[in-house]
């Protein structure tokens, strides 16, 4: 601990006595400093130890002295040395009085110990308090080392709320708690994590104090992770501000655990790249070899059920969507509020990296995060387990961003690019993984053109194909395939397009299609001969039926 002035009073060469203000003796002392000023105070900082000869103060007015003593008081000065022996024989009454007023510690400074040895016993002890608490930082480091390699962050975490005598707790990117030491800190962990977003939204490194309500700990904040973004980040919780041995043992936290949260380029892209080799085995029908691969890496998950999520940004999405004014942008301040919600930062394939990556880490689940393509054409294949937390918080995510969309004003056409589009496969294996891939691919492509941002691939069996007939391709389709049927009709010469649409919806009943016309059944059949003349097409044939059904269907889908 740093020097007091009871240490100097004991330290048996200064021969220092106490006048007054022997009930606050246990302060520390930040340094020892001599000025014959009348007024010291504007060279003060605080915690300094004040020596005096009184070559220029009235040391023996009453009043002078109280002022001087109240200044000093108020500018933070611990004690006040007094040489006697040199100005005065021994300490003015005035002096003394105003002292014991203020509860000013007024040291007697015998002539027999100059000042220098005061500032030296002063600064020696300042040194080896220092020289303590870098050792004991030193001591501090290698056990958080030690046991950051032994037990993870978790026994790094242990280590660190012994050191700091207080708790400690690790966050991950999304600011859920991951863990904490001890046990009993979860809860007080888990109320500040609206503290560590606003943190997080920060650039980094960045750190913060957050002051309890009454009879609360305090705690500082820190983000972990070198790139701009944070990967993570720990709280520290202690009674009191932490000293300097303490200080030593958090940066060290700190380091260890942005060694341990944030992997090195080079080992993501590794990573990366061992996934998309194992991604291109599945899809290539080669799951033992994916197996070989993948190793420790990936390999539990592609021993239980799994889904493919395909996914890109919405920008992206209405680039390839023919009838981009069909969908409505998201307002400005709703994009703020979502991206403030769900740490989005103007890059939402990221942040669902950072989300999907984030559940399966807390959930002990194996993810594949592979990213496809550049700039505009960028999207993301994840395989993740079936009921498993990386699907499930992928969910959530795209619930947010509907929340959000759902609260928008229609402002503009198109997409906001700080939102996603996401399909999503039914449940497969590993010998299956071709097919589940095309099957979140067709769920992205209904999701864009039915203006979602999640459509899983078992919604569409159990939907209707007729929403899918709103794409432009099948309208225009539509449209010239029955052009020649409404031109007739125009003519006031038949009903062509009505009798095809009732006899069609009769499964070819001529008599039920023609009382639903209100016409003779021969009428109809001559009206359906007229149909094939002028289409050139046979309506015997299964598949022209089919496509003219369809095309009856979007061009009016009531």
């Amino acid at each position: 601990m740093p020097p007091t002035l009871a240490s100097l009073v004991h330290h048996s060469a200064l021969k220092l006595t106490v006048r007054a203000g022997e009930d606050r003796l246990d302060v520390p002392v930040r340094w020892a400093h001599v000025s014959e000023l009348a007024d010291p105070v504007p060279y003060m900082e605080g915690g300094e130890l004040l020596l005096v000869t009184a070559l220029k103060l009235d040391a023996e007015n009453p009043e002078t002295m109280r002022r001087y003593v109240r200044r000093l008081v108020g500018a933070g000065v611990v004690g006040l040395g007094f040489a006697v022996g040199v100005n005065y024989e021994e300490i003015p009454e005035a002096l003394v009085d105003a002292a014991a007023a203020e509860g000013l510690p007024l040291l007697e400074v015998p002539r027999r110990t100059p000042f220098l040895a005061i500032s030296k016993a002063v600064s020696a002890a300042i040194a080896a308090d220092q020289y303590r608490a870098v050792t004991a930082g030193f001591a501090a480091q290698r056990e958080l080392t030690k046991q950051a390699l032994t037990d993870g962050p978790e026994g790094l975490l242990t280590a660190l709320a012994s050191q700091v005598d207080g708790w400690a707790a690790l966050y991950d990117a999304s600011g859920a708690v991951v863990a904490t030491a001890p046990e009993w800190a979860g809860r007080r962990a888990a109320r500040l994590t609206a503290d560590v977003e606003r943190l997080r939204d920060r650039p980094a490194p960045a750190s913060s104090v957050v002051g309890g309500p009454e009879n609360e700990d305090r705690v500082e904040l820190h983000t972990l992770g070198t790139g701009r973004r944070a990967r993570a980040a720990l709280a520290v919780g202690t009674a009191a501000a932490l000293g300097t041995a303490e200080r030593y043992a958090v940066h060290s936290a700190i380091a260890l655990l942005t060694l341990t949260t944030e992997r090195s380029r080079s080992l993501q892209a590794a990573e990366q790249r061992v996934g998309a080799a194992v991604l291109r085995m599945l899809l290539a029908g080669e799951p033992d070899h994916a197996r070989a691969v993948a190793g420790d890496l990936y390999g539990g998950l592609l021993d239980a059920p799994f889904r493919v999520i395909v996914t890109e940004a919405a920008s992206v999405s209405a680039a390839r969507v023919v009838d981009t004014g069909a969908r409505a942008a998201v307002t400005k301040a709703s994009a703020a509020a979502l991206a403030a919600a769900t740490g989005a930062n103007g890059d939402p394939l990221g942040a669902l990296t950072e989300i999907v990556e984030s559940a399966a880490a807390r959930a002990g689940e194996a993810v594949l995060v592979v990213p496809e393509g550049e700039g505009e054409t960028a999207r993301l294949v994840v395989l993740a387990a079936d009921g498993g937390a990386a699907v499930a918080a992928c969910a959530e995510y795209a619930a947010a961003l509907e929340a959000a969309r759902s609260d928008a004003v229609p402002e503009q056409s198109g997409a906001d690019e700080d939102e996603l589009v996401v399909g999503l496969s039914a449940p497969v294996g590993p010998i299956a993984a071709a097919a589940a891939y095309k099957q979140a691919e067709q769920a992205l492509s209904v999701a864009r053109r039915r203006g979602r941002v999640l459509v899983e691939h078992e919604q569409l069996a159990a939907g209707s194909v007729l929403p899918l007939l709103a794409d432009d391709a099948v309208k225009a389709f539509a449209d010239g395939l029955l052009r020649a049927l409404h031109e007739h009709d125009a003519t006031g010469r038949g009903d062509l397009v009505a009798s095809l649409r009732a006899w069609l919806s009769r499964h070819g009943q001529w008599d039920a299609a023609a009382a639903d016309l209100g016409v003779h059944r021969h009428t109809l059949r001559y009206r359906m001969r007229r149909v094939e003349e002028i289409l050139g097409r046979s309506l015997d044939d299964a598949d022209v039926r089919m496509e003219l059904w369809l095309a009856l269907k979007a061009t009016s889908p009531e």
